[in-house]
């Protein structure tokens, strides 16, 4: 039997539900991008890529001559930022707002379109003062706030290349990133707020360049945002605003060829080298504005968005920086966490602004399951039209608490499947046309052709598994991995021939709709099963007493691998909740009523917390070396180092099972 053929298919969700009356119009617009598609695929992304402004006009959609490196509209130019910003002021809409910001003390700003286009061409100026030109590197390692949105549009505005390095990595993390891509600039803070307190940033940066250790990086670019004490390097380091301040006010946006590289973005990589995701111009902005515009069906003239991810992620620079800004939306930008000062923050932020349009994690929304409905209910979230996920998969019944408490059983949920690599949105259900389904992310987007194969590569059929390829390019997709094609064309093109694929593992169910099953590495094999890690969560997360479920394989010398489950239970559910003896057999029982007897976990530990990286992923890998009595590895990229503690404890206090 084959390893795709084996992936078993036994949880099932049957519920459905059809698309709200309000998205009407918008469903009739939104079908007949399926038709153009499908009738002719290039002329279809000749058409969402017209939508943006070209200085010079391209004539070709996609050069795949040198597959899999592909060109999109490789002949035209255009200018990133110009997209964003200055034709929406040339247009005459300057004064809509572009951004609010809420940091977390409670402090705010405001740009306009017409303010935050002066800033980005202060800040291009700056940069260029600086000895920065086309193609050069720029770091950036900044917190959540305004000043990342424009340091990243000014780099684009100069045909520059940005690093964006996430707020939480550790020195070394940073050098190892500046050092492969050669940067020549490092902008970030003297810290930010997090949690209550201010959290410095800027010595991370002096400990990863201390010595000759990143010889390319000339000057660090410094924003004060708490006011701290830093090291100061004379010569090397600049106060942000005292380059802003000596900068020129005035900047021409030059146009740049559609395949000039416009950042670089690091992921984890298998070997243990982050492997550097390159983007280009043309094709990335094209999908994104076409897949913001289209799956959250925009109104830029009345919606206020919210994306709470973080720009050191790609769903930071696709639907915070690039999406929301190409298509003149209004947005909200946080900088702090969900639960400070207070655990409704973010309820009382869409309350605050009238947010109409939330896309967030199923992570975060697995927290506030936790918690309990009262906190969100303290709050008016009427102004709520539609909400997104985006991630790692939703378990059908935090998708059915997201419609049921957030949204108040009348906002569409769009579950989006994509990556780093992607670039942008490829599956999701489309509000208006969809009838859409907890858990699923249900169909692949307009111009998108992705397959669910077996191990030959051939597609399957309904209510059948395999893995999940993308069988035709697309304009976002990465154009390598900086400085290795030969890994780039090893990692994402060897194991299937002519199709991406990137190691996620899914099924069809019985309508052909798509259902993500995890990473293909997060499949376990009990007694010759193959089970989905997020098959069985999910079933755990639909007991009413579990608010977050994450479930490993750990090595059984009878079955080769059993299931070991960590839960987290709901706060306002488990009065009636037993010993963790009888708890755990409860679970284990419904897991099998569930799944079937095979899924039924060996052993079902209840926590307070899962480990998770500041973006909310969860390191199952830590969970792995619990599971399997191993000494546990590097913890340096969690949010809450002292979790594994805990979770070690309650292992050597004798955990039921």
């Amino acid at each position: 039997m084959s390893a795709s053929d084996a992936i078993e298919n036994l949880a099932h969700d049957s519920r459905s539900f059809e698309p709200n009356p309000e998205f009407a119009k918008t469903a009739v617009a939104t079908s007949e991008l399926y038709d153009q598609a499908s009738n002719d695929r290039m002329a279809f992304w000749k058409a969402q890529a017209e939508k943006l402004h070209w200085h010079k006009p391209f004539t070709e959609a996609l050069d795949w001559t040198y597959a899999p490196f592909a060109r999109w509209f490789a002949d035209g130019k255009l200018n990133v930022a110009y997209n964003c910003l200055d034709r929406h002021v040339e247009a005459g809409i300057g004064s809509r707002v572009a951004l609010y910001f809420e940091g977390e003390p409670g402090d705010e700003q405001v740009y306009t379109y017409s303010t935050l286009l002066a800033a980005v061409k202060k800040a291009a100026n700056a940069l260029t003062a600086l000895g920065v030109r086309q193609g050069d590197r720029v770091a950036i390692y900044l917190p959540m706030i305004p000043e990342a949105v424009i340091s990243m549009l000014a780099v684009a505005r100069i045909g520059a290349i940005h690093s964006v390095i996430f707020g939480g990595f550790s020195a070394d993390s940073i050098a190892s990133r500046i050092q492969d891509a050669h940067a020549k600039l490092v902008i970030t803070s003297d810290g930010g707020y997090r949690k209550g307190k201010a959290s410095p940033l800027k010595p991370a940066v002096d400990e990863a360049l201390r010595g000759n250790n990143c010889p390319t990086v000339e000057h660090v670019l410094v924003v004060e945002r708490t006011g701290g004490d830093v090291d100061w390097s004379e010569g090397r380091d600049i106060w942000w605003k005292d380059a802003m301040h000596a900068a020129h006010e005035e900047h021409v946006a030059e146009a740049f060829d559609a395949e000039n590289p416009l950042f670089i973005l690091y992921t984890s990589g298998t070997t243990g080298k982050p492997k550097g995701i390159l983007h280009t111009s043309g094709g990335y902005l094209t999908q994104a504005t076409y897949t913001h515009r289209n799956v959250f069906d925009l109104k830029p003239e009345t919606d206020i968005y919210w994306c709470t991810a973080d720009i050191g992620w790609i769903t930071g620079h696709s639907y915070v920086t690039y999406g929301p800004l190409a298509n003149g939306a209004t947005q909200v930008i946080y900088e702090g966490t969900p639960d400070s000062p207070h655990p409704g923050r973010w309820w009382e932020i869409i309350q605050k602004y009238g947010v109409t349009q939330l896309y967030t994690a199923p992570t975060a929304i697995r927290s506030f399951m936790k918690l309990g409905r009262a906190i969100p209910d303290a709050f008016d979230l009427r102004s709520l039209r539609l909400l997104g996920s985006v991630g790692e998969s939703i378990n059908p019944e935090a998708w059915m608490w997201y419609r049921e408490v957030i949204g108040g059983n009348r906002c569409p949920i769009v579950d989006t499947w994509w990556q780093t690599e992607t670039g942008a949105i490829m599956i999701s259900p489309l509000p208006g046309v969809t009838h859409t389904k907890p858990g699923s992310a249900q169909v692949a987007l307009p111009g998108i052709n992705a397959q669910v194969v077996d191990d030959e590569g051939n597609p399957v059929g309904n209510d059948h598994g395999g893995y999940l390829t993308v069988a035709e390019p697309w304009p976002s997709m990465l154009r390598g991995i900086w400085g290795d094609d030969e890994r780039y064309v090893d990692t994402y093109w060897s194991r299937f021939d002519g199709q991406y694929f990137a190691g996620d593992g899914a099924k069809r169910d019985e309508d052909g709709d798509i259902w993500l099953l995890g990473r293909v590495d997060d499949v376990m094999n009990v007694s010759g099963h193959r089970l989905s890690t997020t098959e069985i969560e999910s079933a755990l997360v639909s007991h009413h007493w579990v608010a977050e479920a994450a479930v490993v394989g750990a090595k059984d010398e009878l079955t080769g691998q059993a299931v070991v489950a960590f839960v987290i239970l709901r706060q306002d559910e488990i009065a009636d909740a037993p010993n963790e003896a009888d708890l755990a057999k409860v679970l284990r029982d419904h897991v099998a009523k569930q799944i079937g007897p095979i899924a039924k976990p060996r052993q079902i530990l209840v926590v307070s917390e899962l480990p998770k990286t500041r973006s909310g992923k969860i390191m199952r890998r830590l969970l792995r070396d619990v599971a399997e009595d191993r000494p546990i590895g590097d913890v340096t990229t969690l949010a809450d180092s002292g979790v594994m503690g805990a979770i070690g404890n309650k292992i050597a206090g004798g955990a039921t099972d």
